[in-house]
């Protein structure tokens, strides 16, 4: 049996692929981008990007009732977007089987929040599979595709930042062909008015009642009986942690984390000395195992904040570090610069802060690069909260203080203002705000690694198609101020933001150029006249990493610059030229 090494992300897509999955939706969102991106590579299987997850998810249940066996992903936050058909989803059932990747991210390496997506389940009464590995990943699709067929529901699957982008090897096998089942209209199942809802409601409690039967007996949950002085019930990567800490204990590895098997647990609780159980976030197993009164020890020890680690395990329940942890050749425990995160050389979003942070205005923000727009030196975005917040919030800031009209921005990308940017406006103008929308197009869904939307005329799979005209839809959505400008040109912008902000009715500034990085073209070079300079720091305030100090001299790196030429154009005394006009 062929075997790769496959990231967690890659696993998910080829057990879609394996499992006879045809139709495939998803918003991009760190750490669960690359589901889709290799779902794509497989030419049978349907795969698109969709504008939001919840039209992801939708557009998934409508292949499922129609069909096909369908994969949906995306991050934990946009399980929230979700939420709405999700819930209801879980009352009409499914026809051909559906899963719902949620990839949370312990630690928020690229999130705003640390949600624990095991409540939705829960919330949702739908089961959910944890896997463990890269190997587990591929089959719990196929898992969980056929519980989704067998009990009428659709099925989570939660991955993790680690189970997401850590590879191990995985046995790869052929696909299956699973053909559309056919439909048949059934309005009582599938059109959840009250009077269906109600009778749903029932079949859902039902359903539940056999999942749990089906969880005590299912292979994907099992007893590892060890040393039994110790006893540790963990599930996803939190069960190779403590396989790495406790080789000798006694584990109840948890393939299902909801619902949960009480006479399993009970069994493992009684034959074991000392009962843990390790998880990250919330205590959700923690407190359901209390429930069941099984004394079990878990987060009196370990963190409800970030990612636990095999160190942790051995510190929490041995007393001690893992023995060797740092005995890692070219392992160097002195403490690791911070690196933070910085808007690219020449990235199209540095100009606009910089000028924002200039007129001293309030900025409601949003997700994606331009978020970095928050940072040192620029230090011009006061909120961000989610997708598509920024348009609503910046209409709240002027409604709930009236000395602060005329004195918002709402910042958004383009990608954002696809996803839930659009009603925002549509709220704007009909509640009668005055707040300026600048949306960011940079072409592309840059922060995940720019990915098709939209707007940018490219399926997932690159097939040519229409490609969304934002100013058309700002005009249509009823704003009558529309404005473009060029963020490379500093004096046009500003005034082109003066302008607006001066304005007491909707505007809308389109700041449009393609993200830098898609540039592949040859660019010019600039450098700083050190005769000229006179070390004023005012091209330092655009944070611009090309741009570096050192014992009182300012100087431009030529291998990083990309030649946007913003740094000439806030140069106070004429001191930065093209390479060749001076003696950097």
């Amino acid at each position: 049996m062929k075997k790769e090494l496959m990231s967690g992300n890659e696993a998910i897509a080829r057990g879609a692929f394996e499992a006879g999955v045809r139709f495939a939706a998803a918003y991009p969102g760190t750490p669960s981008t690359e589901i889709l991106e290799n779902v794509a590579l497989y030419k049978e299987m349907d795969a698109q990007w969709s504008a939001n997850e919840k039209v992801a998810l939708e557009v998934g249940i409508g292949a499922s009732l129609a069909g096909s066996r369908v994969l949906v992903a995306m991050k934990h936050v946009g399980v929230n977007v979700a939420a709405d058909p999700l819930l209801t989803f879980a009352y009409t059932g499914v026809n051909g089987g559906l899963v719902l990747v949620a990839a949370d991210d312990p630690g928020m390496h690229s999130s705003q929040n640390e949600q624990d997506s095991r409540h939705y389940a829960r919330l949702a009464k739908v089961p959910m599979l944890e896997p463990a590995d890269s190997q587990e990943a591929k089959d719990m699709v196929r898992d969980a595709l056929e519980m989704s067929e067998e009990f009428d529901t659709p099925v989570m699957l939660k991955s993790s930042t680690r189970i997401s982008h850590s590879q191990t090897l995985v046995s790869l096998g052929e696909r299956e062909d699973v053909p559309v089942k056919p439909y048949e209209k059934n309005i009582r199942k599938y059109v959840m008015v009250p009077a269906y809802g109600r009778l749903r409601h029932v079949v859902v409690e039902e359903r539940m009642n056999l999942l749990r039967k089906f969880a005590e007996q299912s292979p994907l949950n099992r007893i590892e009986w060890r040393d039994r002085k110790i006893g540790v019930i963990a599930a996803g990567i939190c069960y190779q942690y403590v396989r790495e800490a406790l080789p000798d204990a006694s584990v109840l590895k948890l393939g299902i984390c909801h619902p949960l098997p009480p006479k399993l647990i009970e069994e493992f609780a009684a034959g074991v000395d000392k009962l843990y159980v390790v998880e990250e976030l919330d205590p959700f197993m923690e407190e359901q195992i209390k429930a069941m009164g099984i004394a079990v020890t878990g987060k009196e020890l370990f963190p409800l904040i970030g990612e636990i680690s095999p160190n942790i395990v051995a510190d929490k329940i041995l007393g001690q570090p893992l023995t060797g942890a740092l005995e890692v050749p070219g392992y160097c425990d002195e403490p690791v610069p911070m690196r933070p995160p910085v808007l690219c050389p020449g990235c199209t979003h540095r100009s606009v802060f910089y000028l924002l942070r200039k007129l001293k205005l309030v900025v409601s923000g949003d997700i994606g690069c331009y978020t970095l727009g928050s940072l040192a030196p620029l230090e011009a975005m006061d909120t961000c909260i989610c997708m598509g917040a920024s348009i609503s919030a910046g209409l709240g800031f002027e409604k709930g203080n009236p000395d602060l009209k005329g004195k918002v921005v709402s910042v958004i990308g383009d990608s954002t203002f696809f996803h839930s940017g659009m009603t925002g406006i549509a709220d704007v103008v009909y509640n009668r705000g005055t707040t300026v929308t600048m949306i960011l197009d940079n072409r592309i869904t840059a922060m995940t690694g720019h990915q098709h939307h939209p707007g940018t005329g490219q399926t997932l799979k690159g097939d040519p198609t229409v490609a969304l005209d934002i100013s058309a839809i700002c005009a249509a959505l009823g704003v009558k101020r529309v404005r473009e400008a060029d963020p490379f040109n500093l004096q046009e912008l500003e005034g082109v933001i003066r302008e607006e902000i001066a304005v007491a009715e909707p505007s809308v500034i389109i700041i449009r150029r393609a993200c830098t990085l898609l540039d592949k073209g040859p660019k010019d070079k600039y450098m700083i006249n050190r005769d000229a300079c006179i070390t004023c720091g005012s091209c330092m305030k655009l944070g611009c990493p090309v741009i570096s100090k050192n014992d009182e001299i300012i100087s431009i790196d030529p291998s990083l610059c990309v030649g946007c030429a913003v740094c000439v154009q806030v140069c106070k005394v004429d001191a930065i030229e093209k390479v060749g006009g001076g003696n950097a």
